[in-house]
């Protein structure tokens, strides 16, 4: 029989991390083929720790925190690989149990708010049904806990606010209150999928900064996913570049964005505007994203690659390549006078 949700913490070993994703694969059976859209992706987060999981438009950042939450919808489904949240795989829990941790102990926020607002019911309704779906309080204390939430991402007025239904909001305030929702009963995860993508910067900053509050005094781990580099160069501790399904660098945040070890992070990096001259052409990533029906033999970024060679041809495993630091890669950048580890 499955263990309860409140017997997560007490099952895992001691000093293991909040989530671990081992050897996740999530593929959609299509009439066109099998799309392998997340394939072999492995990475920890720890307590109060915020990993950015970083890529393009198609390399999987998204079904993969959906894998974690359990929201795969046919013809997609979990193939392989474990899930562990405190220890306990995610992955072999039943929809009922996964029902009783999401919103609760394991929270998502979505790139689009309507994803979790239902436009027929005032926000104070949506607010107070989702702290009494968990918690044993009485309707005033839901409704303080709301108001507090609201204004800590930003809501001026939260009183007037609550009693408002999302048309009333635009889409910047729409978005800081899903927010909101999904930090209403401080949870140990929370998976998010770009949610400030929408708001001005002083709202961006404001949230970012909040997060990273949450993440200190509680220990809330989070998974940031994103493709705003200067967002994760902020807010995390580690991060993982994404591409064509797998995880092709990983390490801590400084250190990759400092001196990237594959090809296709130092292509993410150097297209970022900030980092051009003036007056010189935006350097970019020659080429297109391959379709994951048909990707290349061996690496799937060598025919964009400026350093592709024979070797490339085939499949490169996600080696530590210097201490603390993997990458999917034969030909590195490796800094001058370093070898493999």
């Amino acid at each position: 029989m499955a263990q309860s949700p409140s017997a997560y913490a007490a099952a895992a070993p001691a000093g293991a991390p909040t989530l671990e994703v081992r050897n996740l694969q999530t593929h959609f059976f299509t009439r066109a083929g099998v799309v392998k859209a997340v394939d072999g992706v492995s990475f920890t987060v720890g307590r109060g720790k915020v990993l950015g999981l970083v890529g393009e438009s198609g390399s999987g950042k998204t079904v993969t925190g959906f894998s974690i939450l359990g929201l795969v919808d046919a013809p997609g489904r979990i193939t392989g690989g474990e899930i562990l949240f405190h220890g306990q795989n995610l992955a072999r829990l039943s929809e009922e149990e996964m029902r009783r941790l999401r919103g609760n102990r394991i929270a998502m926020i979505f790139q689009d708010p309507m994803m979790t607002l239902n436009p027929v019911l005032r926000v104070d309704t949506q607010m107070i049904e989702t702290v009494l779906a968990h918690s044993k309080v009485s309707k005033e204390e839901a409704r303080q806990r709301a108001r507090d939430t609201l204004g800590m991402v930003g809501i001026p007025s939260p009183d007037e606010r609550l009693k408002s239904y999302p048309h009333q909001f635009s889409g910047g305030m729409r978005q800081r209150v899903a927010i909101a929702i999904a930090l209403l009963h401080r949870p140990e995860l929370i998976v998010a999928d770009e949610p400030t993508t929408a708001l001005d910067v002083t709202i961006q900053a404001q949230i970012l900064a909040e997060v990273q509050k949450l993440c200190a005094e509680t220990g809330t781990a989070m998974i940031w996913i994103t493709h705003d580099l200067s967002v994760v160069a902020g807010l995390a501790d580690d991060i993982a570049v994404m591409y064509a399904g797998r995880v092709v660098e990983r390490g801590p945040v400084s250190e990759v964005l400092d001196a990237p070890l594959h090809p296709y992070t130092a292509g993410l990096i150097g297209s970022v505007p900030s980092r051009n001259k003036r007056g010189e052409p935006l350097r970019q990533i020659p080429g297109m994203t391959p379709s994951l029906l048909n990707l290349p033999q061996g690496c799937a970024f060598q025919t964009r690659c400026p350093r592709a060679a024979e070797v490339c041809r085939q499949d490169p495993p996600l080696g530590e390549l210097l201490p603390g630091r993997q990458a999917r890669c034969f030909r590195p950048y490796l800094p001058s006078g370093e070898a493999a580890a």
